[in-house]
């Protein structure tokens, strides 16, 4: 078996394999992944735990979790915001929610360097694609949804759009390594950089959530020296020493996923040392199956929700391959904090390749 995801103090590689187990148990036999058993199947977190599969060496899992994503693609590119047991509840789409099978999908290709399985999945990545960008605006903002009758989401969202940034970063890598070069994507995600460092008019004011904190540096926008500042500077807002991310910075709520986004993000940042004490503070959430509980309502010491689930556990996952770098896929959001695509005043000339994105 090749090596295991392990960061020394906090997990070994058979805690982390225990983790991943613990979300293939989950798995329906469709290959969706839902968030807990009987709970329903959303692409983004579906995705986030197909990456953890892969990452502790379940690749048949990840393939069928991947294979659910191409067979239950809709015609023009999207998918339901939300299934439970194959019946879709909600119909509506969500652009971030159908960017991030990208990131899956060079994800799973970094780690297994199957080309096959990129070439099957290549038609899935550029149709999402596509419809995602059919809702960039005129600055380069993305509408966070699409509504059952076609409607347009009033709202940017600047977690999403970061997301999404990072989604089109992976989009780009693939295309390129395909021999089907995308410019007017790349256009694209350079006016959507442009917007995310420039423009945070554009987008809805929620800076009480963790995630629009920590996402630009996540998703790439920001690194260096603007990304840590931006950490930094509300620090206190959202971190509780040993016990880790605050959901929000008005509820005494802490998150197993925020906590191991932050942990991302830190590591992107070459802030290791905090990384790795952030990914040890929310420990206290595991459960002795290898699974997480989602968050913990600190003052009265009760889970809530009352579930646990497998983004939780797939976060985790991701968290320590980063920190590890104990398989070619702990790299992949490192990507997004390069060249972000054609800058918006050359945006005319298309002789940028992707290669001066990802380092190739």
């Amino acid at each position: 078996m090749p090596e295991l995801p392990a960061v020394d103090g906090v997990l070994s590689s058979a805690d982390v394999l225990q983790t991943a187990r613990s979300i293939a148990a989950v798995q329906e036999r469709s290959g969706a992944v839902p968030w807990f058993p009987g709970g329903h199947v959303d692409p983004w977190d579906h995705v986030e735990s197909a990456m953890a599969l892969s990452a502790a060496g379940l690749l048949v899992e990840a393939e069928r979790a991947y294979d659910w994503l191409r067979t239950t693609q809709r015609a023009d590119g999207s998918w339901p915001l939300q299934v439970r047991a194959g019946v879709v509840e909600d119909a509506a789409s969500d652009t971030n929610f159908c960017a991030y099978p990208a990131v899956g999908v060079w994800h799973h290709f970094m780690i297994t360097g199957d080309a096959a399985f990129a070439e099957r999945m290549w038609p899935v990545v550029r149709r999402a694609i596509d419809f995602v960008l059919r809702l960039q605006r005129a600055r380069g903002e993305i509408a966070w949804a699409r509504g059952t009758g076609g409607e347009v989401g009033g709202e940017a969202l600047l977690a999403g759009s970061s997301s999404i940034h990072h989604s089109l970063v992976c989009a780009l890598a693939l295309a390129e390594h395909l021999g089907s070069p995308q410019p007017d994507w790349e256009v694209s995600l350079g006016r959507l950089a442009h917007a995310l460092r420039h423009h945070p008019e554009a987008f809805a004011e929620k800076d009480r959530y963790a995630m629009d904190w920590y996402y630009p540096v996540l998703g790439g926008p920001l690194r260096d020296d603007a990304g840590w500042d931006r950490i930094a500077r509300r620090w206190p807002d959202f971190f509780v020493d040993g016990l880790g991310v605050r959901c929000v910075d008005d509820n005494p709520w802490v998150t197993g996923a925020e906590t191991c986004e932050l942990v991302l993000s830190l590591d992107l940042l070459g802030r290791r040392d905090r990384a790795v004490e952030a990914l040890a503070s929310m420990q206290h959430l595991r459960e002795q199956d290898g699974s997480y509980w989602t968050g913990l309502v600190y003052t009265d010491g009760k889970r809530w929700p009352v579930e646990q689930t497998t983004w939780t556990g797939a976060a985790v996952v991701l968290a320590a391959d980063a920190l590890s770098g104990a398989t070619p896929g702990g790299g992949i959001f490192h990507v997004g904090g390069l060249r972000s695509g054609l800058p918006v005043d050359d945006a005319c000339g298309c002789d940028t390749h992707i290669s001066e994105l990802v380092g190739e």
